[in-house]
């Protein structure tokens, strides 16, 4: 364990337990989402890439236009 998360498990030592276990609860699914989110993205690499692939052809052939920021 790292000595920040050390530190952060101690200071969350110091919750009230339904505190601590809304923490813990967060936690959990928090690091349960980041496993999925990794799953996916490895199980999708070859998709990704021809995904890019795609976007840059269509950039290099002026099939894109600059995004307005401004009219989000």
């Amino acid at each position: 364990m790292t000595k920040l998360l050390e530190k952060a498990f101690e200071e969350a030592s110091k919750l009230s337990e339904l505190d601590q276990n809304a923490l813990g609860h967060w936690l959990i699914e928090e690091v349960l989402a980041e496993k999925k989110w990794q799953s996916m993205f490895a199980d999708s690499k070859d998709v990704l890439e021809a995904l890019a692939d795609e976007a840059l052809a269509d950039h290099e052939q002026g099939k894109t236009e600059k995004l307005d920021l401004d009219q989000l």
